[in-house]
């Protein structure tokens, strides 16, 4: 019994207390992000080691003071004081889990950190869910807010500064939509919102510019109707010039006949 405990405490030494706890890690796709080993200054004995992925591939050590780099060698940078890894420039396909153990004359302990690494956000669109006009009696505009190519983000319409409703997404590259139906006469200040945990972009809404009536304007209505009313108001025109000329003639050929007529009068 007291072998089992002697080793329990001799493993516990080793290893470290609190060995299951994972930081994580957020970074912009582009930036340099650096994984603190909390080292103050590292022996001339002393190994530390990180490791990549859930095959913890090896890519980088620094043991007795000599730094070994085993892959992306332009990305990554050891700190030969403290062990800590600095990556640059880094990329979405390098998020996951980073592991740290360091081997010391105290004993050995090791770290994890669960970096998350997030792509420029796309900025949202605001467009009428309808390509045709609205008669004067609807009172509300159907809206909709889309984003293109997006993940691990969140999407969501925003009246002032209360959600109104939201939708997230973890799924890699995939397009998001998001309706909303307003007042055409309503006052309120609407925006669209896309986050992610450390950026967002923001579309504010112009309901004047999205929500009118086709009294309003003719530029509310959809391309067919307008280009219906163009044509008809053409054939109107047509027609009212076909009229006149139309008149025109006729009085013409009623004089001709009348002088015709008066000339055969005085010929008798």
């Amino acid at each position: 019994m007291w072998i089992g405990i002697i080793f329990f405490i001799c493993l516990e030494g080793v290893f470290g207390a609190g060995t299951d706890e994972v930081k994580s890690v957020s970074v912009m796709e582009g930036d340099s992000v650096t994984l603190n080993t909390d080292v103050t200054e590292v022996q001339s004995k002393d190994q530390i080691l990180w490791m990549f992925g859930p095959q913890e591939i090896r890519i980088a050590e620094l043991y007795k003071q000599s730094i070994s780099v085993y892959n992306n060698k332009e990305k990554l940078q050891m700190d030969s004081q403290t062990g800590s890894l600095t990556i640059r420039n880094i990329r979405t396909e390098q998020s996951g889990l980073y592991k740290l153990q360091v081997f010391t004359n105290r004993g050995a302990s090791y770290k994890r950190f669960n970096v998350s690494v997030y792509a420029d956000l796309a900025i949202p669109i605001i467009t009428r869910n309808s390509s045709t006009c609205s008669s004067s009696s609807e009172s509300r505009c159907s809206l909709v807010c889309s984003v293109l190519n997006v993940s691990d983000v969140t999407l969501s319409w925003y009246a002032g500064i209360s959600v109104l409703s939201s939708i997230s997404v973890s799924d890699l590259s995939i397009s998001l939509s998001l309706p909303l139906e307003v007042e055409y006469q309503d006052k309120n200040t609407y925006s669209c919102v896309i986050n992610n945990p450390i950026s967002n972009q923001t579309t504010h809404l112009d309901i004047s510019q999205l929500c009118h009536t086709c009294e309003d304007s003719v530029h509310c209505c959809g391309f067919t109707e307008a280009v219906i009313r163009l044509v008809l108001s053409v054939l109107v025109g047509v027609a009212t010039v076909a009229t006149v000329v139309y008149d025109i003639r006729s009085g013409v050929k009623r004089k001709r006949r009348e002088q015709i007529h008066e000339g055969s009068v005085f010929e008798k």
